[in-house]
Formats: C-alpha cells, structure tokens, sequence
C-alpha cells in the first residue's frame, strides 16, 4: 500500500513547449502531479495529448520548458545532463512496448547491463544481483536463454527484472503490454499488481482502459492538462483473471 509520508513524484506548473518553425507546440501546459511511494497508477490520453511528454520527463528524457520536478525531493528540473542520466540510472527503472533486450545476450547479460553502467556501483555482485531480478520474476530457470529463445511474455520479464535491478524509486512502464497476447498481458500486468503489492510505484503509460483498470490510480491527459485524475474502482485482480481464463470453457479476458 501507498506510504502516506512520502512523495516520489511532485510536479507543479509544469510545461513544455517545442518550436516547429515558426510555430510553437505546447505539449504541456501547466501539469500538478503528485505520486506517493507505493502507488500504481495508469497515465492514459490520445495521440497528442501530452502523455508521452509526460512520461519523458518524468523519466529525465527530457526537461520541463517551466515549472518543478522533484524526484524523491530533488529538484530534477535543476540538473545537468550529467546528473540526469545519474538518476536515471539511479532511480527510475525503464520497461518498453518492444523489451529492447540484446540479441544474441543472455537473459542475465541483459539484466546486468544497468549495474555495469552504475555511478554509484552495484552496491555488491552484479551478476547475483541480477540472478536475484530474474528470480524475482519468475525466470530464475532461464538465465542463460537468449531473447529469441524466450516468449514474448518470458522477454517482457527479462525487461521488468532489467528495470527492477539497480532498485529504482519508480518504475515508469510505456505501453507494456503492446506487443502481446490477450492473456500474456494479464501475466505480466500481474507482475506489476505483484511489485506494487511489495511496495513499488509503478507508472503505466497505456491508452486502453482494459489495461488501466489493473491498477490504482488513474491520470488522463486531453491537450497537454489532467483532465481526469481519480482512484481506480472495482480494480481487477489479475489473478483471479487468469485463474478464470484456466477454467474449462472460458474465454480470454
């Protein structure tokens, strides 16, 4: 469950605007946004509606135009790119629509990789930390299998065990069921139900509410504001899906 006394996420005015000739997109226009330690929440809107903008900075892809950004109460709006991608490294813990695994790289290669690159060091053996990710996943029996040797649901948690390995303060999820299957989402959905159950803030980018109604929180945007910010009722259990979806004669969910 969320902890009430800590804020992960703290953004107040936030902007960003881009030129395209001599015309000026504003992707964002004025965004207050507050996550606490613990929280599952789903980050929805159109084509266009400043998610992705969103999302990019809350990752530190990309800087606020104006307004703050605290991350565990720093001033992240204020960093070099130096420090940027320290905390990106440090603190935020990336999963992708298509896994961005390394071919012809074992699966416990590819999860090491972030702590190979660490400014802080792994803080202890890289490649049990990142055996300990993969356990942690369930794929503690496929270590040594490569990218294509796995499912695409098997790569997705390759990709979550990569982002949970240098023990992030967020992990920011962009479409992360986009590329499979009806039940091979619920599982991974279930993974991430699973780590927040754990005590992880976890943040889903998804335009389908199907997807959205698995976790806690939801954050819709329409032209670069929230337009709609409020807890998820009723939310599914993906367990109890995928219990259902075993069940004799049962469709998928």
């Amino acid at each position: 469950m969320p902890d009430a006394s800590r804020m992960v996420i703290e953004v107040t005015g936030l902007e960003r605007r881009f030129g395209l000739g001599k015309t000026e997109v504003r992707a964002l226009r004025g965004v207050d946004l507050s996550v606490r330690r613990g929280e599952m929440a789903a980050v929805m809107g159109a084509s266009g509606s400043g998610k992705s903008t969103l999302m990019n900075i809350l990752g530190c892809l990309d800087t606020p135009t104006a307004g703050s950004y605290r991350l565990d109460g720093d001033r992240v709006d204020r960093m070099d790119k130096n420090q940027l991608a320290a905390v990106r490294n440090g603190k935020i813990g990336f999963v992708f629509q298509g896994f961005n695994l390394l071919p012809r790289t074992t699966a416990l290669e590819n999860v090491e990789l972030p702590l190979l690159y660490s400014r802080n060091g792994a803080g202890g053996n890289t490649r049990d930390r990142a055996r300990e990710a993969l356990v942690h996943v369930g794929l503690g029996d496929r270590t040594h299998h490569e990218p294509n040797e796995l499912s695409g649901g098997q790569q997705q948690r390759v990709a979550i065990a990569r982002a949970l390995v240098t023990r992030p303060s967020i992990i920011l999820a962009d479409e992360p069921t986009g590329n499979l299957d009806s039940v091979t989402s619920v599982e991974v959905l279930g993974l991430f139900q699973g780590l927040n159950d754990q005590g992880i803030t976890v943040i889903l980018v998804t335009h389908e509410a199907n997807i959205a109604k698995y976790t806690r929180r939801v954050i819709e945007l329409m032209d670069g504001r929230i337009i709609r910010d409020e807890p998820v009722r009723d939310r599914a259990s993906a367990a109890q899906d995928l219990k259902r979806h075993s069940a004799p004669g049962v469709a998928s969910p």
